[in-house]
């Protein structure tokens, strides 16, 4: 078990904690297919993700029936808290058990609360995943290095919602996707994209066409996949012709042939003399390298970052 660290950007590397990140993914995804199944469709699936907050990562409200009842990882206390809006409520601990038996933990205590919910047991954009209720390999959890992926998180999450001050056009919330097991915001032209014709495992395609309907500048925060180390990545759909080949900022920053983005290791970011600008900086040239590129109408989209208490010029 890691030492415990007070740093705003703690150390997070992949291989110190990758067992209990490939749990943790799974139990994410158990508590988000909750939400999906409760919760109407909204475009390009902005109904399924979670959302960081003050003590790990929370579903917010979902109804039921008459009720609402909301589920929350608590990386400070290693809880999971279901709290019912009757004042109802279970808590469950958060330490080292298998996917199997943290699922049927969690539809227990929702049964025995009268929050009835099936789900569908196979995990999303995982290859070759056992289903929730038969797997007994995953059953990790450090909780020190879970406490430091929320800190990670709750930086990340505190500049993207700045970067996304940025942006007149139609944007994203910033929120946790339990698939990619991802934080993310992302930006759109306006326009419409071409068929998304690529293939996810455990999504169908429509899914992806529906998610990919436009044209899009996203970016976010991950802990690894495809690399070996956490990073900040930021990708346009469709790709524009001189995008790969644009600079941006800082220099750490690199293209990647075999994702298909622009990543930023974290440990770039962590070590930065100013991790604030280095990440602004990424999020900021790679937007506009996809806006540039893709042509948007950057006059129409674009406006200073916003601050607290002042509203924005609407004259300019």
């Amino acid at each position: 078990m890691a030492e415990p660290t007070s740093a705003p950007w703690p150390e997070l590397a992949l291989s110190a904690w990758a067992d209990t990140r490939d749990t943790l993914q799974l139990w994410t995804q158990v508590i988000g297919k909750i939400r999906l199944a409760q919760t109407p469709w909204l475009n390009h699936s902005w109904h399924v993700p979670l959302y960081v907050n003050a003590r790990g990562l929370t579903t917010s409200p979902i109804a039921h029936g008459s009720r609402f009842f909301e589920i929350q990882f608590d990386f400070t206390l290693h809880v999971l808290d279901i709290t019912v809006s009757d004042g109802r409520e279970r808590r469950l601990a958060l330490r080292p058990q298998s996917v199997a038996d943290f699922y049927a933990g969690v539809m227990a205590a929702l049964a025995d609360l009268g929050v009835a919910v099936a789900i569908n047991e196979m995990p999303c954009e995982i290859a070759g995943a056992t289903a929730f209720s038969r797997d007994r390999v995953h059953a990790a959890y450090d909780p020190e290095y879970a406490r430091r992926f929320w800190q990670v998180l709750l930086q990340s999450d505190r500049l993207l919602k700045r970067f996304r001050t940025g942006f007149l056009g139609k944007s994203s919330p910033v929120h946790f996707f339990w698939g990619g097991f991802d934080l993310a915001v992302t930006r759109f032209s306006g326009r419409r994209a071409p068929p998304y014709a690529g293939k996810i495992p455990g999504l169908k395609l429509e899914v992806m066409q529906e998610a990919y309907s436009h044209e899009v500048s996203s970016a976010g925060f991950w802990t690894g996949g495809g690399v070996d180390y956490p990073a900040f990545y930021s990708y346009a759909y469709p790709i524009p012709a001189g995008f790969r080949e644009s600079t941006v900022q800082p220099a750490a920053a690199f293209w990647s042939d075999t994702l298909g983005e622009f990543l930023l290791p974290y440990d770039a970011v962590r070590t930065s003399a100013d991790p604030d600008a280095a990440l602004l900086a990424f999020l900021q040239s790679t937007y506009e390298a996809a806006a540039i590129t893709a042509h948007w109408d950057r006059a129409a989209l674009e406006c200073p970052r916003g601050r607290p208490g002042v509203p924005r010029d609407s004259s300019t």
